[in-house]
């Protein structure tokens, strides 16, 4: 049967109209395919543009051209963070960059780093990227120190929906939920545009006295002398939206962990010492203190990273490990140091899923690929399986709701072509036609989506595309469909 043929528009690439074509960027395709046009703002109305960002989008999209909507989707998802909700400017004569999550207009630290992290690649390519993402490093560190137990912060002091909440609230801050990745994320990006650049003009005072907080909140929520000065509690009809036990979370054994009072989602944890942020603290201080002996020459306070770093590297070990039936040996979501343990995964990064993307345990690590077995299987209770897709979800958004972030989390830890294929075919048939990640999607209708504009997915997504470009497995996202 003769095929019928269609013009594909990969206008995204070219900044063009709809309807306006370039041969060069034009592919054609037979049966039934839609017409994919860029669902990127005009030109006129991106927030920010990079030269070496539009030059990959072209290079990337050409190299797809067989697998149009995926070659469409990565043009839409890659640049969305510097399209949407970057602003950058000068404050006190430095870059200043403040990050919207997406549609919710607040910077929070995890989601912010994240958000940028893909380009790093491309910064000594493009001086104005370079001092975006300078920028929001200086935020961060100006964030750390307006109050490092917050997860989510305001352009300036305008106050929160969330100003009734029984926590030491500020005008600066959006939200004050205290999880540990927030103080973490930001060392992770500093640290890697240093190495990146060679720009050690971001550790100045401003990255001293974050660092010194850091380390005064890690050691505070060791739980060794008291409870420390945080808590947290809210009016609400959500119970993961407030912490028990008074705003302190359940008692804790203080066997050397760091206890986290809110998960990665934004959700209570059950048990305080949350296992995959702990993971990230120890990385987390041992590149802050590689920083402050190279570049600061403070050898104290380095020293003071190391030790802590080691230590609850040593408690999860002891701690974290679990003997399970029927996996063997692996890593528990949440400990309270004393015997009890959560046997699950969260789809939101940290997670015990995430810790090879994140480089906080090596891929190779036996715990870690029977832990990576484990929540990938129904006996995680936060994994689904339904007629659209299967991944890890959570309490954040409910039962049977898959987070494409977890499909991306599984491909980036993944050394299997077949698992790396189905993941990509799954991710490009659960954007319910938008071209878009969201944040979580019904396992049986995709059409049932939460979130249509969530930065960090679609970047996320973006930089999943790129590695495994660079892995050179092109023609594996060729025939991923």
């Amino acid at each position: 049967m003769k095929k019928a043929l269609i013009t594909v528009v990969l206008a995204a690439v070219l900044w063009l109209p709809a309807g306006a074509l370039d041969k060069r960027y034009t592919t054609v395709v037979p049966d039934n395919a839609a017409v994919y046009v860029s669902k990127r703002p005009a030109p006129g109305k991106r927030l920010f543009s990079s030269p070496a960002i539009e030059k990959k989008i072209a290079e990337v999209q050409h190299l797809l051209k067989s697998n149009p909507k995926l070659a469409w989707m990565f043009g839409n998802c890659f640049p969305n963070t510097l399209d949407t909700t970057v602003h950058y400017g000068i404050v006190d004569g430095d870059d200043d960059t403040f990050v919207y999550t997406g549609d919710i207009h607040a910077m929070w630290l995890r989601d912010s780093g994240a958000q940028v992290w893909p380009y790093l690649r491309f910064v000594n390519q493009d001086p104005k990227l370079r001092r975006l993402i300078r920028g929001v490093i200086l935020r961060q560190f100006k964030c750390l120190n307006i109050d490092p137990y917050a997860n989510a912060f305001n352009f300036g002091p305008s106050g929160s929906p969330w100003a009734g909440d029984n926590t030491d609230m500020k005008p600066e801050l959006h939200e004050r939920k205290y999880e540990i990745d927030s103080d973490c994320y930001p060392i992770r990006l500093a640290y890697a545009y240093w190495k990146e650049t060679g720009d050690s003009s971001i550790f100045g005072s401003t990255w001293l006295k974050a660092i010194d907080k850091v380390l005064t909140v890690f050691k505070q929520q060791q739980r060794k002398d008291g409870l420390g000065p945080y808590h947290f509690t809210r009016e609400c009809d959500t119970p993961f939206d407030s912490q028990s036990w008074g705003g302190y979370g359940a008692p804790v054994n203080p066997v050397g962990l760091i206890c986290s009072e809110f998960r990665p989602s934004d959700d209570a944890t059950i048990l305080p010492f949350l296992v995959p942020s702990n993971f990230m603290a120890v990385s987390s201080l041992r590149k802050a203190a590689t920083i402050l002996a190279e570049v600061n020459h403070n050898a104290a306070l380095s020293s003071q990273c190391t030790a802590l770093a080691d230590e609850v590297a040593t408690a999860l070990q002891r701690y974290a490990v679990v003997d399970h039936p029927k996996y063997g040996k692996i890593y528990a979501y949440e400990v309270d140091g004393y015997g009890s343990r959560m046997l699950m995964d969260d789809a939101n990064v940290p997670s015990l899923l995430a810790m090879a993307y994140l480089g906080d345990v090596p891929a190779s690590d036996p715990v870690y690929q029977n832990t990576r077995r484990f929540v990938l299987s129904p006996d995680n209770p936060c994994f689904f399986k339904g007629k659209a897709g299967e991944g890890i979800g959570g309490p954040h958004v409910g039962r049977d709701m898959i987070w494409p972030m977890s499909i991306m989390m599984r491909a980036f830890t993944s050394t299997s072509d077949s698992e790396i294929r189905d993941c990509i075919a799954m991710l490009l048939n659960t954007d319910a036609g938008t071209g878009f990640m969201h944040e979580s999607f019904y396992k049986d209708d995709a059409s049932r989506y939460t979130r249509p504009w969530f930065a960090w997915q679609n970047t996320l997504f973006g930089e999943l595309i790129l590695k495994l470009i660079d892995d050179g497995k092109v023609q594996l996202l060729l025939d991923a469909k």
